[in-house]
């Protein structure tokens, strides 16, 4: 299909919403695993294992365009921080926009030199629109050349996500739904259906996965329904059926979520090692450990296990400074081994090839679920449900279910009320001024008012917890409360 289908900004706003059928015929097409291993040549019988490594990038959308917080301009924060270098750490400002681009360009390099590099990319929503209102052609360019050109294609795979970089364990389920659905929208209109197309896995914003059943289960759905085959998983924030820590962490697992109603829904899940992650990665640490491993068996067959690790892709020294060269360095070291560099998709079309099904797998659920499970009767409701959380929460304070994330001591809902209020409230009358009677997803009133729901959900407001970023945060529900009072 031609790159040009969907417009890439509709009336000043990025297109996020209005061709939920386009791009539901775009991700259905994508399921041909065979088509995959067709580009991505690779003796999967030979290699002994192999290491996967993500790059996960976000600026947040601020009302900073303007001295007066009430009528800015919202704007990227690289754009902020671009135009204010001389205030703390904005100086990394360029540093950041190389990093945004620099793969464009390392790709292409190394595949000219007959290398074969594999890299993982998660851009937010915010940040791409940031870096479109920048009018940035060139980064875009050199994205655009690795994602589209079937030369380099076969070396990049996008991650999908939340748009607005919303925590999902804290953000209304059915908002959750449409930040995944806008993510879709904006990379389509961007890069092209085709490349949509490609797109199988899902990383979520701050590694955050609900553990709540009911919130969980409505995330994988959500998923499954928008097309997705997997998703990235942190170690710690899941469990296997049994309880207890994971033992085979460097195979895929099928995540089962179920809720208070005994409904069930299913992913693939990829886990995603504890660490020092700008570090591990910066370092290429995942290539070193694969180096360390064997092959296992998964239903009577010999299979390579996949070390798969994401971090920042532009914060700290190490990712800012050390990741190229020692990315290049591992790239041509790696290339024609028996430990390469693999995409996640790229390895699961070789696992089904030869035969591994999903009910072949591992199975995990969600960290603290089996203490929920082991005394809550079947389809008992969510009345019951939350009876159980409650007697849990009473009996144990490190039970929770406030969902896992990059850390075991974040949570995204504790703390937060300052800002939580306000979201909780605009979600709430955006789903009775907008879902609830059926506007057109294809109206501009319910871009603008799509555009600051998602935008006010970013997990920077809450990641700060006070302070300026507190206060974008109200600004952006403030002006959504104006836009649903007034508009509709």
């Amino acid at each position: 299909m031609a790159m040009d289908t969907l417009q890439a900004s509709v009336d000043g706003l990025p297109n996020l919403s209005g061709s939920e059928s386009v791009i539901e015929r775009a991700v259905s097409g994508g399921r041909d695993r065979s088509r995959r291993l067709a580009e991505n040549p690779l003796d999967f019988g030979r290699i002994r294992a192999a290491s996967a490594i993500a790059l996960h990038m976000h600026q947040p959308l601020i009302p900073a365009g303007g001295s007066d917080l009430r009528t800015a301009g919202i704007i990227g924060n690289l754009q902020h921080m671009m135009e204010n270098q001389s205030v703390g750490d904005n100086h990394n400002a360029p540093v950041f926009l190389w990093c945004y681009r620099r793969m464009g360009q390392l790709i292409p390099e190394l595949i000219g030199e007959g290398c074969e590099p594999r890299v993982m990319l998660d851009y937010s929503g915010t940040l791409l629109h940031g870096l479109q209102q920048m009018g940035l052609p060139d980064v875009f360019d050199d994205l655009k050349r690795i994602t589209c050109e079937p030369a380099y294609r076969r070396a990049v795979e996008w991650l999908g996500t939340a748009w607005g970089h919303a925590v999902a364990p804290s953000t209304p389920v059915q908002d959750f739904r449409l930040h995944v659905s806008a993510w879709q929208h904006h990379f389509a209109a961007l890069f092209g259906q085709e490349a949509l197309r490609r797109v199988h896995g899902f990383s979520p914003a701050e590694m955050a996965l609900p553990n709540h059943p009911d919130v969980a289960y409505e995330f994988v759905r959500t998923l499954r329904d928008c097309g997705y085959e997997w998703v990235l998983v942190q170690e710690h924030t899941v469990e296997p059926l049994e309880g207890g820590a994971l033992v085979r962490r460097h195979l895929p697992h099928r995540l089962i979520c179920r809720n208070s109603r005994g409904a069930e829904a299913s992913i693939l899940a990829v886990i995603k090692t504890q660490g020092s992650d700008t570090k591990l990665v910066a370092q290429m640490q995942p290539y070193y450990e694969a180096k360390g491993l064997s092959r296992l068996e998964v239903a009577g067959r010999q299979v390579p296990p996949l070390v798969t690790q994401i971090a920042d892709g532009e914060n700290g020294g190490v990712m800012m400074n050390e990741f190229p060269p020692k990315y290049m360095q591992v790239v041509r070291e790696s290339s024609g081994s028996d430990t390469p560099l693999m995409n996640v998709s790229e390895y699961l079309a070789h696992l089904h090839a030869i035969g591994i099904t999903e009910a072949e797998l591992p199975a995990i659920r969600p960290v603290f679920q089996k203490r929920i499970w082991d005394r809550f009767p079947d389809a008992a409701g969510p009345e019951q449900l939350e009876r159980v959380i409650e007697e849990l929460r009473h009996e144990d304070h490190r039970f929770h279910v406030d969902g896992g994330s990059w850390t075991n001591n974040i949570s995204w809902v504790r703390g937060y009320d300052a800002l939580l209020g306000p979201m909780d409230r605009v979600s709430a009358l955006f789903f009775e001024k907008v879902l609830k009677p059926g506007v057109r997803s294809d109206e501009p009133r319910y871009r603008n008012a799509l555009f600051h729901l998602l935008v006010s959900q970013t997990s920077c407001y809450r990641y700060w917890g006070q302070g300026i970023w507190v206060d974008y945060g109200r600004e952006i529900c403030r002006r959504l409360t104006d836009i649903l009072t007034y508009n509709f």
